[in-house]
């Protein structure tokens, strides 16, 4: 019985890890393809990098490591995944 909670909470953190890439690649597309569609000679820059650029890969990642940490700490529950010498 103790096993079927260690899968349960595997599971649910899985599902919340699956949310976040899905979650990093709609903001990836969304500003790779939204700003990078515009012809070349109307880029707007920031920081050298065309708009597009910075906020889908720049900001994506920097976002991301962020999001990444704050939700381990938060939901994120350690648990061994090993059985225990007396539960065979």
């Amino acid at each position: 019985m103790k096993n079927k909670h260690a899968y349960q909470i595997a599971n649910r953190e899985a599902l919340i890890g699956i949310g976040l890439v899905i979650f990093n690649f709609l903001w990836w597309f969304g500003f790779a393809y939204g700003l990078g569609k515009e012809d070349p000679a109307e880029y707007q820059f920031i920081l050298g990098f065309p708009a597009w650029f910075f906020y889908s890969c720049i900001v994506g990642v920097l976002l991301m490591a962020f999001l990444v940490f704050i939700i381990v700490k938060l939901f994120f529950k350690d648990i061994p995944l090993n059985e225990e010498e007396g539960d065979h």
